[in-house]
C-alpha cells in the first residue's frame, strides 16, 4: 500500500495511478490528486518555500538532508529537593528518595526503573521474609508450640540463612541510601531504617555465631532471644512501601503525559519527490508538513495550501471545529477533520503552544510553596530528634524495663527509629502541588509557580481589565451618524479611508466595517498619526480629521458641542465615540463597541459567589466604562487610566489590607500584574502579560478564575491536610514506639508493626494528594 500525497489516502500500488518524480514512484487514488500534484502552480509554491527556507536555491542544496540537533540530555531532580539535579537517574543525596525527569518529553522511555528494581526486591524478598515469618510465630499456632523443632536449632539456623539474603540484598538500597546520608550529614528516614534494621539483624546474628558473649540473664529456657522475622519483615514492609510510593508518585505525572499525548509522535514532511514520515523531533521551521483527515496537527504554523475544519478543544475548549484556509494557524495537537491541507512550520519542540504548556506546569510542580517552609523546618531536625529519642529509650529500658532488659531496650529502640517518618513531612506539599498543578493544566489553568497557587487561595479583590478580559477585545464598528449636509456612506469612505494608515484596534474596526458595508477606500495623503489623540491627512482632496474631541480642538475644529451631546447616550451604552471632522468642520461621529464575552456575566456571579470584590481598571473613557461596569454588576470601576495609574490602584488596595489579584491580557497590564500579589494573564493575549503573571488561562475566558480559585482553596487545604496527618502520625506513633503505654498497660509496640506503619504513612499522603486529581472545578 502506498498514501497518496494530496489528499493522504492508502492506495493499492498495483491499480494506483503513478508519476515519476525525483527517480521516486508517487501513486494517487484519483486523476484529480495525480494532475493536483503534477500543476505548476502547486510545484512553484512548494519549490519557492523550500527556496526560501535553504540558504541556497541550488537543487542539490535544496534537497540534501538536513542535520538535525542531537536530542538534549533529561535532566533528573528530586521532588523533596528541586534543587537537586543531574544528568542520570540515581537518588537524592538529601532525602535519599529516587531521582525524577524534571521535564517530560513525548519520545522518552516512560519504564521506571527504580519501580521495576523495587517490585523485584520486594518479590523475592517477600518469598524468603513468609517462612521467616511463621518459623518465629509457629510457637503461638495452637498445637505446635509444644513441639520441640519450633525453638530448636534449625529453625533458628533457618531464620538466619533466609533472612541474610532479605536484609543485605533485597535491603540494600535503604543501607546505601542510609551511608550516604551519614557521610554527607544529611539524616533521613532511610538513615533511621538501616540502624533499625540493621540494629535487629546484627544482635541476632551475634546472639547466633557468639552466644557466650551474652549473660545468662538474658536467656530464655537457655537460648538467647532472636529477631530475625523482625529485620526481615521491616525490609519487606520498606520495600512495600516504596513500590506503593513509586507507583503514586508515577500517577502524579499524568497530567503531563497526558498533554504530551496530544502530540503526534510523526509528521508528514512535504517534498518535491513525495511525502516523508519522520519522526516529530525531527520537524525544522519551515518545513511544509501535510496533515490528512484525522490526524492530529503536529506542530504550530500556517495553512499554506488546502482547506479543512480543526477540532480545537485541547485550546479552546469548544467541542465546535474551527474553519481553516490558506492564511490561517493552526496549533499543535490540534485534531484536522475531514479535509486536508499543507502547513508550514511556525513553532516547533518546547516554543509550541503545548510545548509551552508542557514546561509551564512541569516548573510549577517543581516550585516550592511557602507553606512548605514549616515542614522543611521540622524536617531539618527532625532525624536527630529521633535519634537521640531511640537513645533515651535505649536507656531508659536498660535502667527501669524487665528482664531482659537488653533485649526490650533494643526492640523499642528499633520500633522508634523504624516508625519514625520525615517523608511524610517532606512529601505533604510537593506531592499536592504536583497534583493540583496537573488538575489545573487539565482544565486551562496554567500556574506558573507555586507561590501563586498559595497567595491566590487568600485573595479578596480581583482587579480586571475591560478590553479582552471582560470583552472580546475585538472591537466592531457600530453607528455612523453623519451632520446635516454629510452623507452617512462619504463619512464612512473618509473616515475608514484615513484610519486605514492607523495600526490602532478602533480604526481597524473602521476599516472592517467599511469593508463590510462595500465602500470602497483611497489613498490618503499627508497622513499624520497624534498618539492619544487621533489622526488626519488628505483624502481625496478633502482635509480629514478622526479621533478625540480634545484632538480636534488642538487642530482649530469648533462647533463640537453637538456631537458631543448626542455621544454621551452612546457611551452610557457601552460604545466608544469617535469624532469626525472634514474641511474643518464637524462632519460627525463613528461608534465602536467591543463586545462583552458571552461567558463574562457568568464568570462574575460565580467570582462573587465565591466572595470576591471585583474591580474594573480601564483606559477608555468613563461613561463607556461605567456602562459595562453597570451591565455586568461590577463592584467599582476607574476609568481613563494609565498603566501606571493601575499600578498605584493596586498598591492602595493592599494598603487597605485588601489581598490583590490582577487579570489583564494586554502589554499595558503587565506592570499590574506584577505588581498584584496574584497576576492572572488571558492566554489569549499577550507574551509580556502571561510572562508577567503567575496564573495563565489557556482559553482566555473569565470562569477559568473561578476554576483557578477554587483549584487554589483545594490544593491548600490537600496541603494542611497532609501536614496535620504527617505531624500527628509522628507526634502519637514514636512515644507509642518507644512504650509509653507499657508502665498503663503493659503494651508494647512491635517494630513490625512500626514497619508498616512508617510505609503507610508515606502512601497515605500521597494518596491524599491524588485525590485533587479528581477535584471539581
Amino acid at each position: 500500500m502506498a498514501i497518496d500525497p494530496i489528499c493522504g489516502m492508502k492506495v493499492d500500488e498495483a491499480s494506483a495511478l503513478s508519476t515519476e518524480r525525483g527517480g521516486k514512484t508517487v501513486y494517487f487514488c484519483s486523476e484529480s490528486c495525480r494532475k493536483k500534484f503534477l500543476s505548476s502552480a502547486t510545484l512553484a509554491k512548494r519549490e519557492a518555500i523550500i527556496c526560501r527556507d535553504c540558504e541556497s536555491s541550488a537543487s542539490a542544496k535544496r534537497l540534501a538532508p538536513k542535520a538535525y540537533a542531537p536530542a538534549q540530555k533529561t535532566i533528573y531532580t528530586c521532588p523533596m529537593h528541586p534543587e537537586v539535579e543531574q544528568d542520570k537517574p540515581g537518588i537524592c543525596p538529601k532525602c535519599g528518595m529516587a531521582l525524577e525527569p524534571k521535564a517530560w518529553s513525548a519520545g522518552a522511555n516512560e519504564e521506571n526503573v527504580e519501580l521495576t528494581d523495587m517490585t523485584r526486591r520486594l518479590w523475592i524478598g517477600a518469598a524468603l521474609t513468609l517462612p521467616v515469618f511463621l518459623l518465629a510465630m509457629a510457637h503461638l499456632i495452637p498445637g505446635l508450640g509444644s513441639h520441640a523443632w519450633v525453638a530448636g536449632s534449625v529453625s533458628r539456623w533457618l531464620q538466619f540463612a533466609l533472612t541474610t539474603p532479605v536484609v543485605w540484598w533485597a535491603g540494600w538500597p535503604f543501607f546505601q541510601r542510609g551511608w550516604r546520608s551519614l557521610l554527607t550529614g544529611n539524616l533521613n528516614m532511610f538513615t533511621l531504617i538501616a540502624m533499625g534494621v540493621s540494629a535487629a539483624y546484627l544482635f541476632s546474628a551475634v546472639a547466633m555465631l557468639m552466644p557466650d558473649l551474652f549473660p545468662a540473664s538474658m536467656r530464655h529456657q537457655g537460648k538467647l532471644d532472636i529477631y530475625f522475622e523482625a529485620a526481615a519483615v521491616i525490609v519487606v514492609l520498606v520495600l512495600l512501601g516504596q513500590v506503593l510510593e513509586l507507583r503514586a508518585r508515577s500517577r502524579t505525572g499524568s497530567a503531563i503525559k497526558a498533554l504530551l499525548n496530544l502530540a503526534p509522535p510523526t509528521a508528514r514532511q512535504v517534498l518535491p519527490g513525495g511525502d516523508n514520515e519522520v519522526p516529530l523531533e525531527r520537524v525544522q521551521v519551515g518545513d511544509w508538513l501535510r496533515v490528512v483527515p484525522g490526524d492530529k496537527v503536529p506542530v504550530d504554523g500556517e495553512v499554506v495550501e488546502g482547506h479543512s475544519s480543526v477540532e480545537e478543544s485541547m485550546v479552546t475548549g469548544e467541542p465546535m471545529p474551527v474553519e481553516k484556509s490558506v492564511g490561517d494557524k493552526v496549533t499543535g495537537g490540534t485534531v484536522n477533520g475531514s479535509g486536508s491541507f499543507i502547513m508550514r512550520a511556525e513553532r516547533i519542540g518546547n516554543d509550541t503552544l503545548l510545548g509551552q504548556i508542557v514546561n509551564m506546569v512541569a516548573e510549577a510542580q517543581r516550585s516550592r510553596a511557602p507553606i512548605q517552609g514549616l515542614a522543611d523546618k521540622v524536617a531539618g531536625i527532625f532525624v536527630p530528634l529521633v535519634l537521640a529519642v531511640a537513645l533515651m529509650t535505649f536507656g531508659l529500658w536498660m535502667w527501669l524495663g524487665p528482664e531482659p532488659r537488653l533485649a526490650h531496650a533494643i526492640i523499642n529502640a528499633v520500633a522508634v527509629l523504624i516508625i519514625a517518618c520525615p517523608c511524610a513531612l517532606g512529601l505533604a506539599t510537593p506531592m499536592s502541588i504536583m497534583v493540583g498543578v496537573g488538575r489545573g493544566a487539565q482544565v486551562g489553568v496554567l500556574v506558573k509557580n507555586a507561590e501563586a497557587l498559595e497567595r491566590l487561595e487568600k485573595v479578596t479583590t480581583l482587579v480586571v481589565d475591560k478590553t479582552g478580559t471582560l470583552t472580546e477585545g475585538k472591537p466592531k464598528l457600530i453607528d455612523v451618524l453623519p451632520v446635516d449636509g454629510f452623507d452617512a456612506k462619504a463619512l464612512l469612505h473618509i473616515a475608514a479611508s484615513l484610519e486605514q494608515n492607523s495600526e490602532h484596534p478602533l480604526a481597524a474596526a473602521i476599516v472592517q466595517g467599511a469593508k463590510e458595508q462595500g465602500v470602497e477606500l483611497e489613498e490618503v495623503k499627508n497622513f499624520r498619526s497624534v498618539t492619544a489623540g487621533g489622526v488626519l491627512g488628505r483624502v481625496g482632496g478633502r482635509m480629514a480629521l478622526i479621533g478625540k474631541p480634545e484632538f480636534l480642538r488642538d487642530e482649530k475644529i469648533s462647533g463640537l458641542e453637538a456631537l458631543e451631546a448626542s455621544a454621551v447616550k452612546l457611551q452610557e451604552e457601552g460604545k466608544t465615540v469617535m469624532y469626525v471632522a472634514i474641511d474643518g468642520k464637524p462632519a460627525g461621529i463613528l461608534s465602536v463597541a467591543d463586545p462583552i464575552k458571552a461567558s463574562t456575566a457568568e464568570a462574575i456571579a460565580e467570582l462573587h459567589a465565591l466572595g470576591l470584590k471585583i474591580v474594573m481598571l480601564t483606559g477608555d473613557n468613563r461613561h463607556t466604562a461605567a456602562a459595562v461596569a453597570k451591565e455586568l454588576g461590577l463592584d467599582a470601576v476607574e476609568a481613563e487610566i494609565e498603566p501606571a495609574g493601575k499600578v498605584a490602584y493596586i498598591k492602595k488596595l493592599a494598603a487597605t489590607g485588601a489581598h490583590v489579584a490582577m487579570a489583564g491580557d494586554g502589554i499595558n497590564d503587565a506592570p499590574a500584574l506584577s505588581a498584584a500579589e496574584v497576576g492572572i494573564a488571558m492566554g489569549t493575549g499577550t507574551d509580556v502579560a502571561m510572562q508577567s503573571a503567575g496564573i495563565t488561562l489557556v482559553k482566555g475566558d473569565l470562569r477559568g478564575i473561578t476554576k483557578a480559585i477554587k483549584l487554589s482553596r483545594a490544593t491548600l487545604w490537600n496541603i494542611r491536610q497532609n501536614l496535620m496527618f504527617a505531624f500527628l502520625y509522628n507526634a502519637l506513633g514514636i512515644p507509642l514506639a518507644a512504650g509509653a503505654l507499657y508502665p498503663a498497660f503493659g503494651l508494647l509496640l512491635s517494630p513490625i508493626i512500626a514497619g508498616a506503619a512508617m510505609s503507610l504513612s508515606s502512601v497515605s499522603v500521597i494518596g491524599n494528594a491524588l485525590r485533587l486529581r479528581n477535584v471539581k472545578l
